[in-house]
């Protein structure tokens, strides 16, 4: 079941206890859960914040004199006026069993450096760019689709998405579905996209982990593409540890080689994440 609260102007509620130096206090603008374990919530966005597409932030909240910070990769792009996330939901979380609650006017603490390694500079130029992901693992992917820049360095992109159960697939087809609508990027996304959807419990047209998929060749017949080729192809994955071990050790076992700002390369992992 999804619902959603939203609204334009969020009044920030008095806090319980002093920001701690170096945080940024933004408020919660709006929420929308869209199961009972995945839930997106956007924020004002600090007007010095600087970030790549593709990075993360440490994200609090002000409920304790030393609140647990968490890292989130962005959703939105580096050009949105407001920062957007997507979430699991813990129920014995640190911090995801407090955050799963937050409402339009609450204060989201941010730490105020971006990183990561999911960013297009760590990536050398290609034909076609695979963006492979599990559960919230497509929030990055999310900012990505969303920036120009993508599109510069890229013909085609390819999003591949896994979730237990369908319900958890709709923040990405929502995603992809809405890139056509864009003012900014909707024209340069055109005949350029591609999601490939897969559960791995309930019933889906796609069914499988992502792994099993391309290795089977499954994943190549279904979108009727050529297989991956690190002349052609660049990889980025995010998402579940154990996908991302899997998923490394396939394309690396394809010839490419993991890349870094200092060092661009053919594909790239999102370490620090986990979801």
């Amino acid at each position: 079941m999804t619902t959603a609260a939203a609204i334009n102007t969020a009044e920030a509620k008095p806090l319980a206890f002093p920001i701690p130096a170096n945080v940024y206090a933004e408020t919660v603008v709006s929420v929308k859960h869209y199961t009972d374990r995945l839930f997106s919530f956007r924020i004002t966005r600090p007007q010095s914040l600087r970030f790549r597409s593709g990075e993360f932030v440490m994200i609090g909240l002000p409920n304790a004199e030393k609140p647990v910070f968490r890292a989130y990769s962005v959703a939105s792009p580096a050009w949105d006026e407001e920062l957007e996330f997507f979430s699991i939901k813990v129920p014995d979380g640190p911090l995801t069993q407090h955050l799963q609650k937050i409402q339009p006017g609450d204060t989201v603490l941010m730490r105020q450096k971006a990183t990561g390694t999911l960013v297009l500079d760590a990536l050398t130029p290609a034909k076609r760019v695979f963006m492979i992901s599990t559960g919230t693992g497509i929030a990055p992917f999310a900012s990505l689709l969303r920036d120009p820049d993508t599109y510069e360095k890229f013909e085609q992109v390819i999003v591949t998405h896994t979730c237990r159960d369908v319900a958890e697939l709709t923040y990405g087809k929502e995603l992809v579905a809405a890139l056509a609508q864009d003012p900014l990027i909707g024209e340069l996304t055109h005949g350029r996209v591609t999601l490939y959807s897969t559960t791995t419990r309930e019933e889906s047209p796609y069914m499988g982990r992502i792994t099993a998929l391309i290795g089977s060749g499954k994943f190549y017949t279904d979108l009727g593409i050529d297989k991956l080729d690190p002349a052609n192809d660049r990889v980025m994955i995010c998402g579940s540890m154990h996908m991302l071990k899997d998923v490394k050790e396939l394309v690396e076992g394809l010839g490419f080689e993991e890349g870094s700002l200092s060092q661009p390369s053919t594909f790239v992992v999102e370490r620090a994440f986990v979801g």
